[in-house]
């Protein structure tokens, strides 16, 4: 699709908007750099990842961020959620600047800290496999791996992280990584492909959404299954697709457990949509769009 000039466009707009709202050492934050709550919103290593990984994928310039990634993690491995003050012995100017930007304005960040559900030492299993997605397999995300077969084998990937609450949404940032080459996650295939499959209804669509249904898609192809299964659920995506193009709006992720607010848009259902009908098409018909 990068080859349709409507695309191409957005494509270059959205990089442009990416690379104007990176800071220091190429972290980004969940807010503009123009929202109210910009001086006080922490930065955090989810929006960073996420960020590199449009921009490394459009082969656009931004910061080498790995160290400021890797200066961020717990003892036991795990990335932090967010860049923020905890006792720790790094003496890197860069960091310490990030850390301390709250300082600005301390009574917006004790009331950030004070009437979030988020905390200081936030470790999120999404998070943590779009660090993976993003930095490849390395020493330094070598501990994500046994984190994320734990998730699975707990039965916990409906409570692994603050902000992504719902387990097939859970799924596909887990399911990615396997279909990225990172083979060492092969534990997790079976038990995900089997909890999806619980999750199919008669008229094809997979959990309660389009949404669900295109993320459950990829996260069934990316984890070699390729049952009739999928080609029902693609026939359900066409045949709901709305009169305009787009999939109506459903939730991706929350403000934290208690779900007060969410996060979803046509927008995003539609790209997800989009991206599961085009991996359908080349898993089963070997043409890639």
């Amino acid at each position: 699709m990068k080859n349709i000039p409507e695309v191409k466009q957005m494509l270059q707009l959205s990089s442009a908007f990416l690379q104007f709202q990176s800071m220091r050492a190429g972290v980004w934050n969940q807010l503009t750099n123009w929202s109210n709550g910009f001086s006080v919103y922490p930065c955090d290593v989810d929006n960073t990842s996420c960020a590199s990984i449009v921009l490394k994928a459009l082969d656009k310039e931004y910061p080498d961020n790995k160290e400021i990634l890797f200066d961020n993690r717990a003892k036991n491995g795990l990335f932090y959620t967010w860049y923020t003050l905890r006792f720790n012995k790094i003496l890197k100017k860069d960091y310490w600047l990030i850390i301390l930007r709250g300082f600005r304005n301390p009574f917006g960040a004790y009331r950030y800290w004070t009437t979030n559900e988020a905390t200081r030492h936030d470790i999120d299993g999404v998070v943590n496999a779009n660090v993976l997605y993003y930095l490849g397999l390395r020493a330094e995300t070598q501990p994500i791996i046994p984190y994320i077969i734990s998730i699975i084998e707990k039965n916990e990937e409906a409570e692994c992280d603050l902000w992504y609450r719902n387990p097939l949404i859970v799924y596909y940032f887990f399911a990615r990584n396997y279909y990225n080459g990172i083979y060492g996650l092969e534990p997790i295939k079976d038990p995900i492909i089997q909890r999806i499959l619980l999750k199919v209804n008669q008229n094809g669509s997979i959990g309660e959404s389009a949404l669900e249904t295109a993320m459950a898609i990829i996260s069934l192809i990316s984890l070699g299954n390729k049952s009739d299964i999928i080609k029902k659920a693609a026939s359900y995506l066409i045949n709901t697709q709305n009169t305009y193009g787009e999939w109506p709006r459903w939730a991706i992720y929350y403000d934290g457990p208690s779900k007060k607010q969410v996060c979803g848009s046509e927008e995003i259902t539609t790209a997800f949509c989009l991206e599961s009908l085009a991996m359908y098409k080349s898993a089963f018909f070997n043409d890639k769009i």
